[in-house]
């Protein structure tokens, strides 16, 4: 079975605490997800955020909740995992034994690897198909070589907008897909 991601992203989600729980507690009820992340790089008042969104983990124990690199906040806040960006890889292996879960967006067979080695949980790799302004994918054919090459999780990322997209990318032998649009459409 393949894992499904989450990531929240303000313009489907809100900007504020009460809409952004209200959203997530909507999304949670209304598809399959394992693991949901709280994207927000542009919000002054990130903690606020992130307080809301973990509050609906002991309502929904079944899913993972992941903060979006802010490392320390996570750990204050108990949440499950941290998914750290692609230019933040060299943060992998203090994250890693810190104790917190790690996903990290790579764009290469070569980060995978490093994630990988450093401890990381899993990694997105991406984009896999078309995505606004994410330029060129990197498509099955690239995925299946990443797949094939390193042991921890990959999530495909980029364009997973409907069943189609994950039949293909399970079949290129992803652990799972993260995606923003698959879960608010």
């Amino acid at each position: 079975m393949i894992l499904r991601y989450a990531i929240t992203d303000p313009k489907y989600y809100g900007t504020s605490a009460n809409e952004l729980k209200e959203s997530v507690k909507r999304v949670l009820d209304s598809k399959e997800v394992d693991m949901i992340c709280l994207r927000d790089k542009k919000s002054k008042n990130y903690e606020a955020l992130a307080e809301a969104f973990l509050s609906l983990k002991p309502s929904f124990k079944d899913t993972l909740f992941l903060l979006h690199t802010e490392l320390e906040l996570a750990r204050r806040l108990e949440a499950d995992a941290i998914h750290l960006s692609s230019d933040m890889i060299g943060s992998v292996e203090a994250a890693a034994r810190s104790g917190v879960r790690v996903i990290v967006s790579t764009h290469s067979l070569e980060e995978a690897k490093v994630c990988e080695a450093a401890g990381a949980y899993g990694v997105t790799y991406g984009p896999i198909f078309n995505t606004p302004g994410k330029g060129a994918p990197k498509g099955l054919e690239k995925l299946k070589e990443i797949t094939g090459k390193i042991s921890i999780n990959i999530f495909a990322l980029g364009g997973i907008t409907g069943n189609e997209e994950i039949e293909a990318v399970e079949r290129a032998g992803a652990a799972g897909f993260a995606s923003i649009r698959y879960f608010v459409d």
